[in-house]
C-alpha cells in the first residue's frame, strides 16, 4: 500500500480487520508500508523477510481487504521468555487511532505462544507522543502499569545523532479470563 492510497476506516469496516501472524510472502508488502510511513526506521527487506518467518510467533500484521495496513514486529528477548519486547509498530496513516497498534500487540499475547508473556518492553524516543499514547492503553488494556527508565542515550549509544530512548516496562499482567478462553 503506498501513501497515495486512501482507506475509508470507519468503525464498522474496524470489525472486518483482520489480524494474523506474518508469512514472509508478506515481507515485500510490509517493507513498503513503513517505508510510506516515513517516520520509522526503515530496516532492509531482508530484516522484513526474517521477522517474517523465524520471529512470526512474535509479530502480527493487520489486513483490511487483503491489503495491509498495520503491522507489529516483536521478539523475545534473551533469557526473558516472559517478554514481548515490541522492536516496531506500523500504522497506514488512514488506520491510525482506530486501536489498530493495541490489538496488533495484544494478539500476539492472546496466541497460545504468548500465554506465558507477563511483559510487555519497548523502547520510545521522548517525544513520540503516538507512541506513548499506544504503549498507555496497552498497559490500561491489561490491568497493569507502566514503568520507564533510560535506555540507549543520545550521547553514549547513539553517537549523538538520534534522541535518546527510554526503555517502557508494562507489568507484569495476570491472564485474565478473556485471554485465557481465547488461548485455550
Amino acid at each position: 500500500m503506498t501513501q497515495g492510497d486512501t482507506l475509508d476506516m470507519t468503525r464498522r469496516q474496524m470489525k472486518s480487520l483482520r489480524i494474523r501472524e506474518p508469512r514472509a510472502s508478506d515481507g515485500p508488502q510490509i517493507h513498503r508500508l513503513i517505508d510510506s510511513v516515513g517516520a520509522l526506521d526503515t530496516n532492509s527487506l531482508y530484516c522484513n523477510l526474517l521477522q517474517c518467518s523465524h520471529f512470526s510467533a512474535t509479530c502480527a500484521l493487520a489486513e483490511l481487504d487483503g491489503k495491509i495496513v498495520g503491522w507489529m514486529s516483536g521478539y523475545n528477548p534473551p533469557g526473558q521468555p516472559d517478554t514481548l519486547f515490541v522492536w516496531q509498530v506500523c500504522v497506514h496513516s488512514a488506520a491510525r487511532g482506530l486501536g489498530v497498534g493495541r490489538r496488533l500487540i495484544t494478539s500476539v499475547l492472546e496466541r497460545p505462544d504468548g500465554n506465558s508473556m507477563r511483559h510487555v518492553e519497548c523502547t520510545i524516543t521522548k517525544s513520540n507522543s503516538a507512541s506513548w499514547s499506544l504503549f498507555q492503553s496497552v498497559a490500561e488494556t491489561l490491568d497493569t502499569d507502566l514503568k520507564s527508565q533510560s535506555h540507549f542515550l543520545r550521547d553514549v549509544h547513539l553517537d549523538g545523532q538520534h534522541e535518546s530512548e527510554i526503555r517502557v516496562t508494562i507489568g507484569p499482567f495476570a491472564i485474565s479470563p478473556a485471554r485465557a478462553a481465547k488461548v485455550a
